[in-house]
């Protein structure tokens, strides 16, 4: 397993791997949700690589850059029975050198949902996605379902800016109570821990009542909020059902959907999502 964190290490690791190239790009404090992308891309490329950096461009004034939860070492140790042919791991400053200026936006995708409750939060990810497909040049990259949005935005950004990369959204993995995986459930404590579990719970009522024929977007928001509402430690943020592709909200429910909300238990902010088929 090559470790790069400087550009020229990177570049030189880079041209040792012939074939195809499958990138994972993370930020750290890797779970089960992470390994499951890189066995993806492992099954799917000649080499895989990984991408491990805090990108400070998409957190907020008042959010949580600083708490992040860091640690290479333990990163590291989970992903190299893997097969992991390179991993880079740079720093701020080579992904921000000082005087630095140029930013990747996607424009109506970004707008909604995330991008309503944090306005500068995509125009970091689509910018530092942007130059790790550049420095990595993979042919894939591999994203979680549990960030619906992201991954729409992403793929609208490799569209529009002629990225050779298949960027591929595979399936959501979660605890045994239903939470999806995320680095940020380590804030979870206690009663946030167990409360956290309501969102699948909110998610999986609606997907019954679509299963079960119901097509009324606006019934299968209200049927979410009234299952979150019984939870005293879940504060939504905003609860969606919207096509798809376009993250537009929808009245009636007739193609590719896409349950989604934003909900904070405690002070931890969790987001989930289902899709409907």
């Amino acid at each position: 397993m090559m470790i790069a964190s400087d550009l020229d290490e990177l570049r030189t690791a880079r041209r040792l791997l012939d074939g195809t190239v499958g990138l994972v790009p993370t930020m750290g404090y890797l779970h089960e949700g992470h390994l499951s992308l890189i066995r993806r891309a492992k099954e799917e490329c000649d080499h895989a690589a990984v991408s491990i950096f805090v990108n400070p461009t998409q957190f907020g004034a008042n959010e949580d850059l600083s708490k992040y939860p860091r640690d290479l070492e333990r990163d590291l140790n989970l992903i190299d029975p893997l097969g992991v042919d390179l991993v880079w791991n740079p720093s701020p400053e080579i992904m921000y050198p000082p005087g630095y200026q140029t930013w990747v936006e996607v424009d109506t995708l970004t707008r909604p949902l995330e991008g309503a409750m944090r306005p500068e939060h995509f125009k970091g990810v689509t910018t530092v996605v942007a130059k790790l497909f550049n420095a990595v040049q993979p042919h894939k990259a591999y994203f979680g379902q549990k960030d619906a949005q992201q991954a729409a935005v992403i793929r609208q950004m490799a569209r529009d800016l002629n990225f050779p990369i298949e960027v591929v959204v595979c399936p959501t993995v979660r605890e045994a109570d239903g939470l999806a995986m995320s680095s940020r459930n380590k804030y979870l404590e206690g009663e946030d821990r167990q409360s956290a579990a309501i969102l699948f719970r909110a998610l999986s009522a609606a997907h019954a009542a679509y299963v079960n024929g119901e097509r009324d977007a606006e019934k299968l928001r209200t049927l979410m909020k009234k299952i979150l509402a019984a939870e005293p430690k879940a504060q939504p943020q905003y609860i969606s059902c919207a096509d798809y592709d376009t993250l537009a909200e929808l009245d009636t429910v007739t193609g590719k959907s896409l349950l989604s909300m934003a909900v904070l238990i405690g002070k931890t902010r969790l987001i989930d999502n289902f899709v409907l088929e």
